[in-house]
């Protein structure tokens, strides 16, 4: 293998930057000729591809984001593209592709592999922990701080005040950042998609909680949670009890951006070294994986025929210390 490209894709994740400057120096360490591809399958299909060195890379370790950008490409999704962006590839001599992004980011580079024969490794960077197959992503850990900080700083409003705070964090399908930033930051309730939702059980515990003697509390809203957005759940508590008094605060995109952490950084260099060596060793269709503070490569279609799911016993423990 002579020349590979790497591209990457869906949403951005803090520690992006790393593994592209990881595979662009592995690549050049290596003899291998590199060509970044900006902004995704979408870049793939209209020919946004530039050749890379290892200066091309400079300076980007500590940047979140990604340099090369990222947008979503539904033609990506039919042969069709596949096919262009299989051909942009092919005029330029590139024979193997690293994918970093999610789950969807792999299943194109899967169907990539499949239809085209083109040697595609993914690396998984997606702030929300849900790729199967792996136990840590790249971008995760920074989401998390950024999420436990925000937290930190609503507690100081919400007990000057004597008030429930909802707040909101990313997490459509998976409750790794609400449930750990909950337990890292002593919030008094996660509500995550992992587990329904019940407001009448959450008034309860709010009610237990006041009893104790808290004058404050904080309540964690995974975005993707059965009853609704921290809004609607705010107002369901303030029309079923005497919790009149709420806010909420909706984290939102900052738990994308900043300056990734050293843990991010660390596994993106990591991963970025194996998925290129992964593809001179002839291997195709496979993703780096976390396991047991090692790097593993696993087949790409574990990402979505398995889960990545938190250990349920986070509940107990959360429970346990909030007395």
């Amino acid at each position: 293998m002579k020349r590979i490209g790497v591209l990457t894709s869906g949403g951005d994740a803090p520690g992006m930057n790393a593994a592209v400057r990881a595979v662009v120096r592995t690549a050049v360490a290596n003899e291998i000729e590199v060509f970044g591809v900006h902004k995704g399958y979408r870049g793939l299909i209209d020919g946004g591809i530039e050749r890379m060195d290892a200066r091309s890379v400079s300076g980007i370790i500590h940047h979140g984001g990604t340099i090369l950008r990222t947008a979503r490409c539904p033609a990506f999704m039919e042969p069709p593209g596949r096919a262009l962006a299989a051909e942009q590839l092919s005029r330029r001599g590139i024979e193997g592709l690293v994918v970093i992004g999610g789950d969807g980011s792999y299943r194109g580079a899967h169907a990539l592999a499949q239809e085209h024969n083109i040697a595609c490794v993914g690396l998984p960077g997606t702030i929300d922990n849900d790729i199967g197959g792996t136990e840590y992503t790249i971008g995760f850990d920074t989401a998390l701080n950024t999420a436990v900080q925000a937290i930190d700083r609503l507690r100081d409003t919400a007990a000057s005040h004597g008030r429930i705070f909802f707040v909101e964090l990313m997490g459509r399908h998976s409750g790794y950042i609400a449930m750990y930033s909950g337990l890292a930051g002593g919030a008094e309730e996660m509500l995550v998609p992992e587990r329904p939702t019940d407001i009448n059980a959450l008034i309860a515990e709010l009610r237990s909680e006041r009893e104790r003697g808290k004058t404050s509390m904080i309540v964690v809203v995974a975005e993707g949670d059965d009853a609704g957005s921290a809004y609607t759940i705010a107002q369901k508590v303030a029309a079923a009890s005497e919790f009149k008094d709420t806010r909420v605060a909706v984290i939102g995109h900052l738990q994308r951006g900043g300056v990734p952490s050293a843990f991010d950084r660390v596994l993106a260099a990591r991963m970025g070294v194996a998925g290129v060596e992964a593809l001179l060793r002839g291997t195709s269709d496979v993703m780096v994986a976390f396991e047991n503070n090692g790097i593993q490569t696993r087949p790409i279609a574990d990402a979505w025929e398995t889960q990545n799911n938190f250990d349920p016993d986070l509940f107990r423990v959360a429970r346990l210390l909030r007395v």
